[in-house]
């Protein structure tokens, strides 16, 4: 048991230094494909989350934290599109004022 929960969290460790090591190095035309694509693949989460949640007919602790997963995975997809959007906002032409 020990020697799982050791495994499970030197990879994670290793992940995240190699996703910020990832991440510094993408060029800034590439983050609004990347975070839509991640948005994507948050919404992949979303349904094994939902998968997990109501697998069960009663409330134990595997429901809860599909319950969680599914709420901070619809946070992250919704708070990625509306960034996403508003990248994409700065890249619209802008109206012409009208001369006084």
């Amino acid at each position: 048991m020990a020697d799982t929960i050791l495994v499970g969290l030197y990879i994670f460790v290793l992940a995240l230094f190699a996703g910020a090591e990832l991440i510094a190095r993408v060029p800034q035309t590439l983050h609004t494909p990347l975070m839509s694509a991640s948005n994507a693949i948050s919404g992949i989460a979303i349904l094994g989350a939902l998968v997990v949640a109501g697998h069960s007919a009663t409330i134990n602790h595997t429901s809860i934290i599909g319950l969680l997963a599914v709420i901070f995975a619809t946070i992250n997809v919704v708070g990625g599109y509306m960034v996403t959007q508003r990248m994409l906002d700065m890249f619209k032409k802008k109206a012409p004022r009208a001369k006084k």
